[in-house]
């Protein structure tokens, strides 16, 4: 970076202002999966604030101090930081356990599965001796059903299902599924949003019944209590599949704690036992008390900004794109352990493109643009997760940089929520800058760059509201071919990458570690990368 040596000094002086311290019949199997060894529960999370205790509070008691407030609960449409709540409530079919290792997914509410040779036709045999929270028997039935509601909603992560034209039902325990295009389904079901399985008796409800703190399914925890500004209260399903013995966690508080200062205390304190998004530079002081794991693990979670393109032109976007100072945040936020984002697909994601040509910063040819713009003076709102310390040093670095070219970095903290709103509700009136972490919905990178670049007719997490039909065309093509060429479609997908830099539709930031606390008392919590701050409390052995 060329302009390195002259900022060094400007960079430290800011972050310390700012806080730093398959076409044949079904006897070709192309995959199969036999039966888990153990249970693997698979439901959402919620944050809230302290309130009483559910009615009848027994056992083991773990609680999460978590950061995000959860928008809607409903398990077909939510799309956002409830996967932490969802994954212990309802069960999917598949989960993967190891994304590090492998993509080959394991069975959850699915005992094994098989595919035709071309991944059109897929076929899953449910598990016996399941029963949803209300007592009714788990079937293939019940399972089709519940996957039609998120496919007729048309809500949340539902594309991920686009590819299914048919779900049938041989028998109570069979569900075959049909398909437009070849889809790894396998790894589809997978998903930590979307593909959940709901009771038969709450198919029939709306997201109102949902978000009142009702939920229905097969997981081990229910929803004792619901305050969305203060704690949600999950208690144990006494019935459910996997069985349950002495040491397991039975009640969990989900309290939202959107202040990481105070976040920090509870773990110290031992008043919350599992937290993330702490200030990174305490996580050095909180390894050396013996009552706390700091666990560092794969992370598949990215930081960008997206650009407002209907409020800022061409030559603009280009210019904030080059003034960004990639290597100096590198180096100085998240103990330089974060990496230089290669475009929208994390590195440790497939299909990502490690040599893609990005930009680097250069100060200089950004002064260029704005003065040939006329946009001296120029103000450009950036909008952030209010408490969030990295994000808020980032806007600190690159508005001191902005000013060196006649540009003014207007930061705009607001909780998740505001945010989400007021950039949904009039793109000409939004933020020019939409700061976001994404994790995978399941591990391809059509996720990545479906979900916040593809063109919507109304924004959802399109919040450049970006729009080429050329890009969504390869993206498009790149998915249906995924399960089959992977190689193809990795190509692909770099081709679209390639036309969001040249685009400027956004600053690729970061790929950010994953860093996760949780007090010693507890063990078997394994994070895992493809289920971003999931804690499956289920898994959970109380030691002290």
């Amino acid at each position: 970076m060329k302009i390195r040596t002259y900022l060094c000094v400007a960079v430290a002086a800011v972050l310390l202002a700012a806080g730093c311290t398959s076409g044949t019949d079904d006897a070709d199997v192309a995959d199969t999966a036999g039966t888990t060894d153990t249970a693997t529960p698979t439901d959402e999370a919620a944050a809230t604030e302290t309130s009483a205790a559910p009615s009848d509070a027994f056992g083991v008691e773990f609680v999460y101090a978590n950061p995000y407030g959860f928008g809607d609960l409903d398990p077909s449409s939510a799309f956002s930081n409830e996967n932490t709540i969802l994954q212990n409530l309802y069960e999917t079919l598949t989960w993967l356990a190891d994304p590090e290792a492998s993509d080959e997914v394991s069975g959850v509410l699915a005992e094994s599965w098989s595919s035709n040779a071309d991944a059109t036709e897929w076929t899953f045999k449910i598990r016996e001796s399941v029963t949803f929270h209300d007592g009714t028997p788990l079937t293939a039935g019940a399972v089709r059903d519940s996957l039609q509601r998120t496919i007729d909603l048309g809500l949340g992560a539902a594309f991920i299902l686009s590819s299914v034209e048919s779900m049938e039902v041989p028998d109570d325990h069979t569900l075959t599924f049909k398909l437009a295009w070849p889809t790894p389904l396998d790894l589809v079901m997978s998903s930590q949003y979307s593909v959940y399985v709901v009771c038969p008796s709450a198919v029939g409800n709306d997201a109102a019944w949902f978000n009142e703190g009702n939920a229905c399914g097969t997981g081990p925890y229910t929803i004792d209590s619901h305050d969305p500004a203060g704690s949600t209260w999950l208690a144990r399903f006494d019935d459910y599949w996997g069985g349950w013995s002495d040491d397991q966690v039975e009640t969990v508080e989900m309290r939202l704690i959107e202040d990481p200062v105070l976040a920090e205390q509870l773990i110290r304190n031992g008043d919350a036992h599992f937290t993330y998004n702490l200030p990174f530079d305490v996580y050095t002081s909180l390894e050396q008390d013996s009552d706390i794991d700091v666990l560092r693990s794969l992370s598949m979670t990215n930081l960008f900004g997206m650009l407002n393109v209907r409020r800022l032109s061409p030559e603009i976007r280009e210019a904030l794109v080059l003034s960004f100072p990639y290597d100096d945040v590198t180096a100085a936020l998240y103990g330089g352990e974060a990496v230089r984002a290669r475009g929208m697909v994390p590195l440790t994601v497939w299909g990502s493109s490690p040599d893609l040509d990005i930009p680097a910063t250069d100060l200089d040819r950004a002064r260029q643009l704005i003065e040939a713009a006329g946009a001296d003076g120029l103000t450009v709102t950036y909008s952030f997760d209010a408490g969030t310390t990295e994000q808020q040093q980032i806007g600190e670095v690159w508005k001191a940089n902005l000013s060196t070219i006649g540009v003014n970095l207007e930061l705009e903290p607001l909780t998740w929520d505001a945010r989400w709103e007021k950039a949904k509700s009039d793109p000409d009136a939004a933020q020019d800058v939409f700061t976001m972490f994404w994790f995978p919905t399941y591990v391809t990178p059509y996720d990545f760059l479906f979900s916040t670049f593809h063109s919507e007719e109304a924004p959802f997490f399109n919040l450049g509201y970006y729009s080429n039909e050329t890009f969504d065309a390869l993206i498009d093509e790149a998915d249906a071919i995924s399960g089959t060429d992977r190689e193809a479609a990795s190509e692909l997908f770099r081709q679209a990458q390639e036309i969001l830099i040249d685009d400027h539709a956004a600053v690729f930031m970061l790929d950010v570690p994953s860093v996760e606390v949780l007090r010693a008392e507890f063990t078997g919590h394994i994070p895992n990368p493809a289920y971003n701050t999931v804690v499956r409390f289920y898994e959970l052995r109380a030691v002290r």
